[in-house]
């Protein structure tokens, strides 16, 4: 059996005055060394897409982060400046491809901003700014740092006995990187909880009607998905569901005996 193949929706770029579908090196790379999967780059557009014709042809969804955040007004909420930088054409091919995958029993995996749009994908809202709440920390990536110490292992989420991941790393306190300037408002209803910050922040949830693996984390297993065990265990999970997935779509269809 080859390895399976997941989607991973692009954000737009400019470089040198042009526009670029992009994809971060280290989300491609846990897909492959971490969950033991390829990792089709899907472009992204406002409009245009089949969605159906990109599921049909992999095994699972990889929802990553990036630098741009989900529009307000995706979840009724009127924008402001300071909110963005948003990206439409990522909206609008991320959103659909959730919802789908979803119906579709197509496994998912959801990262920083595809937490977010999942939640949004569903019908939640996100707060911005949430270091500026009461009684909430500063989530946002250190300043003056490499890359390694943006993405450093600093803080504490806690794991919900009995939830999907707690079944994949064990429930309880363990220590995850998670840097983002927004969060989960309203949870979405289809959405289960999985994990807070010590702050309350939402750092983990399942879908709970899903019948394949969908499960988003606010942090960033991607990054030390190959050293961190945590981080491991959770490609890994989503790599076994996506092969699930497409042993299933290899099975022979039953044949059924002619009367004559």
């Amino acid at each position: 059996m080859t390895k399976p193949i997941v989607a991973v929706p692009a954000d737009i770029r400019t470089l040198d005055g042009a526009n670029w579908h992009a994809v971060q090196h280290q989300y491609v790379r846990a897909a492959l060394n971490a969950a033991g999967v390829m990792a089709f780059i899907i472009p992204a557009f406002e409009e245009g897409y089949d969605t159906d014709a990109i599921l049909d042809r992999v095994d699972g969804l990889l929802v990553s982060g990036s630098a741009s955040n989900v529009h307000p007004s995706l979840y009724g909420v009127e924008s402001r400046e300071s909110d963005g930088p948003f990206d439409p054409a990522r909206d609008a091919t991320a959103i659909p491809l959730i919802r789908r995958a979803i119906d579709r029993a197509i496994p998912l995996l959801a990262i920083c901003r595809g937490i977010q749009e999942l939640n949004v994908a569903l019908g939640g809202s996100l707060a911005s700014e949430i270091h500026e709440q009461e009684g909430i920390w500063d989530h946002r990536k250190p300043a003056d740092v490499d890359r390694d110490g943006m993405y450093a292992i600093r803080q504490s989420v806690f794991v919900k006995e009995g939830s999907c991941i707690a079944r994949i790393i064990g429930p309880g306190e363990i220590q995850v990187n998670s840097l983002h300037r927004q969060a989960i408002a309203r949870t979405a209803p289809r959405l289960q909880v999985e994990a807070i910050a010590e702050d309350g922040t939402i750092e983990a949830v399942s879908v709970i009607d899903a019948k394949a693996f969908a499960v988003g984390v606010q942090w960033h297993p991607e990054y030390w998905a190959e050293t961190d065990k945590p981080s491991n265990q959770i490609f890994a999970a989503f790599g076994d569901a996506a092969r699930e997935y497409a042993a299933g779509k290899m099975q022979p269809a039953a044949v059924h005996e002619s009367t004559l």
